[in-house]
């Protein structure tokens, strides 16, 4: 009995239970098994965890030493798409001549500035590549007829100017705006000539009215009485002695407006463009001139031009920024042109005319695409101010002058 108790080995105690490995790859705010707790940040926690801060902007003279997002060759405008961030990303178009008005080609992100309310703005991106464009021509109708002939001979040239990748709508006005395309079609398409056909008219024939002396009640007489009712004597035009000369109409600002509604659908990634082919006259409009500019700022539209007639002349532009109250704006179409970023090519001749449209459709494809993200609040409806600068003498820096914010904005 007692061997057999010398035998007996004693009973060794149960392991002790071990809690499982963490499973690798589960840091967060959300753990399997803890729930949603107050996870400490850790150096391995992910940036997008954080909220998106806008970067710090440099000082003021201070030269951008971090490169911005510059997408491949051929990527252009598409590198946009990569920025997620609850702020305004602010993009603009610019264009650099030369003191004999050529292109100026070789600037890096180094040579420009971008300032918006006078604060330094650092570049987010920064592009060469030639955009796509969406153009909404617009074509004055209301000009006189010697003018009317030369535009609608150069209509033809307008086409060679595009290329496949290009969309164009067209719009004409005389009293009110006309919509011809329909919508936008592709520049090399065999539709477009024939809308541009449908936008050739006579013009309009400047005669001398006579508001004095016996034949100022009607200029024009069938079977004894007037042939236009509304200039006989004792109507809305006047008595037999005295007649009201009838206002000339030129609905630009509506033209305008029409076309810019259309471009505000053409998607994310094309330089959206309003071509006005027009002496630049205003008057009859339901639009405003500052409403239809905030539309432009708003939806990122420039407006390019090819003054003609009256606004083609030497010195015609410093002129019509003096105003006379109740009368026709002489020239409205440089405003706009200066406010968006685009440029103003005053032709007389049928030869200048056409190589207008070869110039500006180049300068609108070749330009310099810099973007920002805005230390202002992500949307206030306030204008803000943007000005371009670079760092070379003698150069002519062409942009907008500001913008409103809108959602279309928000990355």
């Amino acid at each position: 009995m007692a061997h057999a108790q010398q035998q007996q080995s004693p009973v060794p105690d149960a392991p002790t239970p071990q809690p499982a490995p963490r499973l690798s790859g589960t840091e967060g705010p959300i753990t399997p098994g803890e729930g949603a707790g107050d996870t400490p940040a850790t150096g391995n926690s992910s940036s997008a965890d954080q909220p998106p801060q806008a970067p710090p902007a440099p000082a003021k003279d201070e030269v951008q030493t971090s490169p911005p997002e510059m997408p491949m060759a051929g990527q252009g405008m598409s590198a946009v798409a990569r920025f997620v961030v609850n702020v305004n990303f602010v993009e603009v178009p610019v264009t650099v001549k030369d003191g004999k008005g050529k292109l100026v080609a070789g600037l890096t992100y180094r040579d420009f500035k971008v300032f918006e309310n006078g604060i330094r703005e650092p570049l987010r991106l920064f592009t060469v590549d030639p955009a796509p464009l969406s153009i909404a021509f617009v074509i004055d109708q209301s000009l006189t007829s010697d003018i009317m002939e030369k535009v609608n001979n150069s209509l033809g040239a307008i086409q060679g100017a595009l290329t496949p990748y290009d969309e164009v709508a067209v719009f004409t006005y005389n009293n009110g705006a006309q919509n011809l395309s329909g919508g936008f079609t592709g520049a090399q398409s065999a539709r477009f000539p024939y809308v541009l056909s449908m936008t050739k008219t006579a013009g309009e024939e400047m005669l001398i009215p006579i508001n004095s002396g016996p034949l100022a009640g009607c200029d024009v007489h069938i079977n004894g009485n007037c042939a236009d009712p509304n200039l006989q004597p004792g109507r809305s035009a006047g008595g037999g002695s005295f007649i009201t000369i009838p206002k000339e109409i030129h609905t630009l600002n509506d033209a305008i407006l029409a076309a810019a509604k259309e471009l505000s659908t053409r998607p994310k990634g094309r330089r959206r463009i309003i071509y006005v082919v027009s002496d630049g006259k205003e008057y009859g409009s339901h639009a405003t001139y500052k409403e239809v500019l905030r539309y432009l700022q708003t939806n990122k539209i420039a407006v390019y031009g090819t003054g003609v007639g009256d606004s083609a002349r030497w010195g015609e532009g410093s002129i019509s920024k003096f105003h006379l109250p109740f009368t026709m704006y002489d020239n409205i179409l440089y405003k706009y042109i200066a406010q968006t970023g685009g440029t103003l090519d005053s032709e007389r001749g049928l030869n200048g005319i056409e190589k207008s449209y070869q110039a500006i459709a180049e300068e609108a494809r070749n330009q310099y695409t810099l973007g920002y993200l805005s230390h202002q609040p992500v949307i206030d409806g306030k204008y803000r101010v943007i000005e371009v600068r670079v760092d070379r003498p003698g150069l002519e820096v062409i942009s907008k002058k500001g913008y409103y914010p809108s959602a279309q904005d928000l990355k």
